[in-house]
């Protein structure tokens, strides 16, 4: 079976489906706060079946193919743990008890694989009609480590999302959580909850990442399904590596750095790779087994210099990194009527 034909993508699709039907009802059979041992059984449960995939995978389409899929989940996989960092900003200013973080998670979650799905799709056709894409996507994933550098010491403000002003502007909204639901009515009228805003905030906010992260795994594999399958098997153990690691990621003091890194690597390998096709085969192109080793070594040295950095200095606190510009307007946004009150920010 190709790697490209139907039945490959209706069987990646078919588990992609099946893991989410999972989640569901296992999020829905019993609404609770996540422990440690049961956040990290569902995070092992999930890399397994990444790492199951990518070996099938291996296997069936060659080592090449296998790479592939290995370096871009690894990347899709160290780009969401930025992602967990805004997930925590979200879950405190919104205050979402324990006991509802998890739904607000998988349905924001499962918006995010919809949106990158499409975005995947856009991607694909653009690279194949037009040969300059890969030298945009390089120079934006350049520009994106540049941006995640400078403001490395600053966390994303989800009152920054339009999206999110939006919806306050548009919709009624309640204080009240009304059993973990997201509509509710009060006084004879449809109201959206707070979790409502928080699917909306961590949806939408994934849509940003994925405009860096869905480049950045392009400049590894060009191949549509392999794409989709590393970025959907990274955001499936989202929801529990969230709980498994909501401590530690105050202690990836350099995580940002790394990223950016890993960024700029990338974007630099799509800009050679459009020289080497479009101007001269001078120009080298980056293997796939460089491109794994470079981003393993990065996130290996990234992990142990902040691990020793919290330990001489453990007053310091990671920070997500901000990339887009800060509107100044979101505040009074924030403040419209029916703006849950903002809690204390994890950071």
């Amino acid at each position: 079976m190709s790697i490209d034909s139907l039945g490959a993508w209706a069987i990646v699709v078919a588990i992609v489906i099946a893991l989410l039907a999972l989640d569901f009802v296992v999020t829905a059979r019993r609404p609770h706060a996540v422990g440690l041992r049961e956040a990290a059984a569902w995070s092992v449960f999930y890399i397994g079946v990444a790492i199951a995939f990518g070996l099938v995978l291996w296997w069936i389409a060659g080592p090449e193919l296998g790479t592939e899929y290995f370096a871009g989940w690894i990347v899709e996989k160290s780009l969401s743990v930025d992602n967990l960092f805004v997930f925590v900003v979200i879950m405190g200013q919104f205050s979402v008890p324990p006991v509802y973080q998890q739904k607000a998670l998988l349905f924001g979650i499962s918006a995010a694989l919809v949106m990158r799905a499409v975005l995947i799709t856009v991607g694909a056709a653009a690279i194949s009609l037009f040969s300059p894409t890969f030298l945009l996507f390089g120079l934006l994933l350049i520009w994106t480590a540049v941006q995640l550098l400078r403001h490395r010491n600053e966390d994303p403000d989800p009152r920054d999302n339009p999206l999110l002003r939006w919806t306050r502007r548009r919709f009624p909204i309640t204080d009240d959580f009304h059993g973990g639901r997201l509509l509710a009515r009060e006084d004879g009228r449809r109201v959206i909850t707070p979790l409502f805003l928080v699917f909306v905030a961590i949806g939408s906010t994934d849509l940003l990442f994925a405009l860096d992260s869905i480049p950045a795994i392009f400049g590894i594999t060009q191949h549509p399904l392999i794409v989709f399958s590393a970025n959907a098997f990274a955001l499936l153990g989202l929801r529990a590596l969230y709980f498994l690691i909501e401590g530690l990621l105050e202690r990836l003091v350099y995580l940002s750095i790394g990223l950016s890194v890993i960024l700029a690597f990338i974007g630099a390998k799509l800009i050679l790779v459009f020289l080497h096709r479009e101007v001269s085969a001078e120009f080298p192109e980056v293997p796939t087994v460089l491109s794994l080793a470079v981003i393993l070594g990065v996130l290996l040295v990234t992990v142990a210099a902040s691990m020793l950095r919290v330990r001489r200095h453990p007053q310091e606190r990671a920070h997500a990194g901000r990339v887009y510009p800060e509107h100044r307007e979101a505040e009074a946004g924030a403040a419209g009527e029916g703006a849950p009150p903002a809690g204390p920010s994890p950071s």
